[in-house]
């Protein structure tokens, strides 16, 4: 049986203060954040208890990154819904997360303008 999908955003970065970043700037938008994970394997425990509308999923992180979890997010749900975040340089990542299913990505350093516009554009969250 499918899940209910939560209404929100899922922030996964292992950096602390890269998803009060983006939590804030989503807030601020009146966006809501279903919640935040420091590693791919956490993200897919959360999405996997309550699954949300969008992940923003960062490439590089200990544990399990961010292609290996966007993979394994598409079999749980292949209709995942994920926009992957990425720093200067990573081509080669951010075209295997588009070949794997992901949306949209954002290149870091990025400006709110550049979060807000990808993820309205990925859930169709219109203000």
């Amino acid at each position: 049986m499918r899940k209910e999908i939560s209404a929100g955003v899922l922030i996964v970065d292992d950096l602390q203060f890269m998803r009060t970043a983006i939590r804030e700037i989503l807030e601020k938008e009146g966006i809501p954040v279903a919640g935040e994970a420091e590693n791919g394997r956490k993200c897919l425990e959360f999405y996997y208890r309550s699954p949300v509308q969008l992940v923003l999923l960062d490439i590089t992180m200990p544990v399990m990154d961010g292609i290996e979890a966007l993979s394994k997010l598409r079999k749980i749900d292949k209709n995942a819904n994920v926009v992957m975040c990425s720093a200067m340089g990573q081509d080669k990542y951010i075209l295997k997360a588009i070949q794997l299913g992901a949306r949209d990505f954002i290149v870091k350093p990025f400006k709110s303008e550049r979060i807000i516009s990808a993820v309205r554009k990925a859930i169709g969250f219109n203000v």
